[in-house]
């Protein structure tokens, strides 16, 4: 797919970027370049993969001109580059707008400007009838690169997007939170044991920008279908697979939660197209010449169904269970459990 070429990813430091890296980095690809801020991050990478096809950037996608110095001669972007904490984007709104939405059109100007040959942006199912700062911040990137792609020539540079739910384990998510809770033997902390959220993994979230690689036309975000538990039952399916006894504390909604998430608003449902296992929702391709659309009508405006969290396909604890025996993640807390486990077995043994 990306033989002899160069693939850029920004924020390639985080948990995404180092995923989509994994999966190119042993192909014909001939360099895969990781754009971020975090120094430390990019030395760590730099030390455990020492793989002369990285190569690691310093930058901003704040600073026009650093993200300008990382894309000469790159064919291919990945743009994951984002403030995602939703808590964090509530109390700096505008630093969310600077990274998420000006730092998008930074990275799209440059792209364009050094004819990048495709670039996808990703956003996040918080984009769907925003209510936080974080969503909104992504709802107004989507909107920046759909109108950026009808600027360009997509023959010259195709501009797409995807949008997922929740990556699961991904830094600063509930997993890793609920697994430290229970490490440390205190509550599992629950906001809302009824809130649904989709699940989704690292692996999955790299295959649907692969497939909107493969499959996408200028302007469009590419969703992948996924399923949905209650925050509660996926408490009690780490409580049990980790075979804790941790109380569940219900703490209460924070600041700019929703309780449920959606994927397709109803007003994308109605113009979406379902591609078995993803939809593609096509831009809007009217142009500033509004008139004829007052006169002459749309009949798509809105569906009566929207894709979201509660009626997607719901997963029991079972069900979650298995989807968080595939985590590799998972796999290695429950392994530093059980060797701490035995460990302590095999010491009141030889006392």
């Amino acid at each position: 797919m990306f033989k002899n070429k160069t693939l850029l990813i920004t924020g390639g430091t985080g948990s995404f970027g180092n995923a989509v890296m994994k999966r190119f980095l042993d192909t014909d690809v001939k360099e895969i370049r990781i754009f971020s801020r975090d120094e430390k991050k990019q030395d760590d990478m730099r030390k455990l993969y020492k793989n002369d096809k990285l190569k690691f950037y310093i930058g901003d996608v704040r600073d026009l001109a650093s993200v300008k110095n990382a894309i000469h001669e790159v064919d291919y972007i990945f743009h994951a580059a984002a403030l995602k904490q939703v808590p964090s984007c509530e109390f700096f709104p505008l630093e969310a707008v600077k990274t998420n939405v000006v730092g998008t059109d930074n990275v799209l100007t440059a792209a364009i400007e050094n004819r990048v040959k495709k670039v996808i942006c990703l956003s996040t199912d918080k984009a769907a009838y925003p209510i936080n700062a974080m969503g909104i911040s992504k709802a107004m990137m989507e909107k920046v690169f759909v109108a950026k792609s009808k600027t360009v020539d997509p023959d010259i540079t195709l501009i797409c997007g995807t949008r997922y739910g929740n990556v699961m384990a991904s830094r600063g998510s509930v997993i890793p939170l609920f697994i430290e809770q229970i490490k440390r033997e205190q509550p599992l902390t629950v906001t809302n044991p009824n809130m649904t959220r989709f699940l989704m993994s690292l692996e999955e979230a790299v295959e649907l920008v692969v497939f909107s690689f493969q499959n996408a036309k200028s302007g469009d975000i590419m969703v992948h279908k996924a399923p949905s538990c209650t925050v509660g039952v996926l408490a009690q399916a780490i409580k049990e697979l980790f075979n804790a006894d941790n109380e569940i504390k219900v703490i209460g909604t924070r600041h700019g939660e929703k309780l449920y998430e959606t994927l397709l608003t109803k007003e994308e449902y109605a113009v979406a197209e379902d591609m078995g296992d993803f939809f593609r929702i096509p831009p809007d391709q009217r142009d500033l010449n509004y008139d004829k659309y007052f006169i002459e009508g749309d009949e798509k405006l809105s569906s009566e169904e929207e894709y979201n969290s509660n009626n997607t396909e719901i997963l029991n604890v079972e069900q979650v269970k298995e989807k968080l025996l595939e985590l590799d993640y998972v796999k290695k807390e429950l392994s530093y459990v059980s060797a701490k486990e035995e460990a302590a077995v095999s010491r009141d043994i030889e006392v």
